[in-house]
């Protein structure tokens, strides 16, 4: 059980550009509708609503790692590994994460709603008479932000599991997801796992590719090696082949030293005549 096979934890990831985007929607709503005379006020209650109330939401349901809020997977078709995947979110970092998150943004809100005048006052989407529809319209996207944070740190602690944690892992039945996870979208995503390679099974396809080469160099060998083995010995030949062939052989061999014996002999009796001239 590899968690780095789920397409849905990467896509997860993306959040991390979506939340800058965010932030700028925050701002351009913010920046055309004019201060109330108690901004502190208003901008504490925009918090609460738009994010601490979700906070305590999700501190009870954990967002499903399966779900990208519009669009989930089916919980029927979920497979094993999600399933015990979805038991490892109950880890006390993911709930510290999410505190975290929370309080960073009222200080972040604070920021947005001090600057948007400024940065961006002629972009403004909402006139300066709306300050209620501006602040009505940002507590969605503090919402989202808040989602995306969560979605994105789930993801991030989940891919970073090994896989003996995962397999300890009881997985969840489709009840306890529907009760303890907050599982939204259509149940329209039906993606395959990722295909990721092995280093062991890497060099599988060398050691395959070498099997012809070496049957082709040992079936080249084989008929050398039996032709050395078939190839006879003169003399083994000449004692095979019968008494009769043996008594020509030797014939043969008298006759050829015959006929070397008169050079022979002509060397010795001019060697002793020099002898002779000499003494």
């Amino acid at each position: 059980m590899n968690p780095r096979s789920e397409p849905l934890l990467w896509l997860q990831l993306l959040g991390i550009t979506a939340l800058p985007l965010e932030a700028l929607v925050v701002l351009l709503l913010l920046g055309g509708s004019d201060p109330g005379p108690w901004p502190g006020l208003e901008r504490l209650l925009t918090w609460a609503i738009g994010v601490l109330v979700p906070a305590v939401l999700f501190w009870r349901r954990p967002p499903d790692p399966f779900s990208l809020l519009l669009v989930q997977a089916p919980l029927r078709a979920r497979r094993d590994q999600q399933r015990r995947l979805s038991r490892l979110q109950e880890a006390p970092l993911l709930r510290g994460g999410l505190i975290a998150g929370a309080v960073a943004g009222l200080p972040l809100l604070w920021w947005l709603d001090g600057h948007a005048a400024l940065v961006a006052g002629p972009l403004a989407l909402l006139d300066g008479d709306q300050r209620l529809q501006a602040l009505l319209l940002t507590m969605p996207v503090l919402t989202l932000m808040l989602w995306q944070w969560q979605q994105l740190i789930q993801s991030a602690w989940l891919l970073s599991r090994s896989p003996a944690a995962i397999a300890a892992a009881a997985p969840f039945s489709q009840v306890e997801l529907e009760d303890r996870r907050l599982c939204l979208g259509l149940p329209l995503l039906l993606l395959p796992d990722l295909a990721i390679s092995l280093p062991v099974a890497a060099t599988a396809p060398e050691a395959a590719a070498r099997e012809p080469l070496v049957a082709e160099a040992s079936e080249t060998a084989l008929p050398d090696a039996i032709n050395a083995d078939i190839t006879p010995d003169p003399a083994a030949a000449a004692l095979e082949s019968g008494p009769e062939q043996a008594a020509n052989h030797q014939t043969d061999d008298s006759a050829l030293l015959g006929a070397i014996e008169p050079e022979e002999r002509g060397k010795d009796h001019e060697g002793s005549d020099l002898d002779q001239q000499i003494g």
